[in-house]
């Protein structure tokens, strides 16, 4: 009885540690990479040498080379890609100016999006109303509202469109086998934004600090995320694991605290709060475990 105790209690705690490994280790790689590389490269560089590394080391483990999905599926994959760069590098480009609890927040608002894209139930509208309030004290539109800058903002709410985008062309070829599909959305990922990198860093791309710097970060918010997930994924309902990964925009908030200094309001950290309610909500009431949650692809956006 003891051994059937002990073995439905790792059952319950190891998806949700591993969630909260997935949410800390992106955390701990994006502050990494901007206090180390962004000095150096610029987020453009910092994005471009963040995804091409780690398009390197998955498709070096993946291999997709090996059984190529079909043309059709291919081309998803291709626009699943180009949405995953845009989305990295809106993302990094938000953070020179935003904290990054609250970007995390605001990128959070299209995945939310999709998940409550054409819902008609009643209870829909209180997690859509949440996730607005949440917006309205984040977004700088009144003029009592100076601590967020614009441009930031509009960096981070095209990282939640590109993200909505990359969910709804990855649910596309979600039969493909996910190594497949990742290694390779990532490798047209890589061609976006690689050309970006270059024209604004150039030839410090290549300087072994950052390429050091570089594939630890990438590692750290690609690579250990992507297998902590797809851990958890295997041993929890999609609305659970829905549910976990809405705490991230409070993970990075505590971690950027911790890391970077970054210190937030209580109107923004009431922000977050409406946010993850909204999310967790949505997640929780969802009719089925398809679609409408909002971690339809892996919430770590490789």
């Amino acid at each position: 009885m003891s051994a059937q105790r002990s073995l439905a209690s790792s059952s319950f705690w190891f998806p949700f540690l591993a969630i909260l490994g997935a949410v800390g280790f992106l955390g701990i790689g994006t502050s990494w990479a901007k206090t180390s590389l962004f000095p150096l490269v610029g987020a453009q560089g910092t994005t471009a040498v963040r995804v091409g590394l780690s398009a390197v080391v998955l498709l070096l483990v993946w291999r997709p080379w090996r059984r190529l999905p079909a043309r059709a599926e291919l081309r998803v994959i291709a626009c699943y890609g180009v949405a995953l760069g845009c989305m990295n590098l809106a993302f990094y480009m938000a953070l020179r100016t935003l904290p990054f609890g609250v970007a995390v927040a605001i990128e959070f608002s299209g995945p939310l999006a999709v998940a409550l894209w054409g819902s008609r139930r009643p209870v829909d509208f209180v997690w859509v109303a949440l996730a607005v309030a949440g917006l309205a004290l984040l977004l700088p539109l009144g003029q009592q509202v100076g601590t967020l800058d614009p441009v930031g903002v509009g960096f981070a709410l095209l990282a939640a469109v590109c993200w909505a985008t990359y969910i709804v062309f990855g649910k596309r070829v979600g039969h493909v086998p996910a190594g497949l599909s990742v290694s390779l959305g990532l490798a047209v990922a890589a061609l976006v934004v690689l050309p970006v990198g270059v024209a604004h860093a150039g030839g410090a791309l290549l300087s072994l600090p950052v390429l050091g710097v570089g594939l630890g970060v990438a590692v750290l918010s690609s690579a250990v995320p992507i297998s902590l997930e797809m851990l958890a994924l295997q041993r929890l309902p999609k609305q659970a694991f829905g549910i976990m990964i809405s705490m991230e925009p409070a993970v990075a908030a505590v971690l950027a605290l911790g890391l970077l200094g970054e210190r937030l309001s209580a109107a923004q950290w009431l922000a977050i709060a409406l946010i993850m309610a909204a999310s967790m909500g949505s997640a929780a009431t969802a009719r089925t475990a398809g679609a409408r949650r909002p971690a339809l692809a892996t919430a770590s956006a490789p």
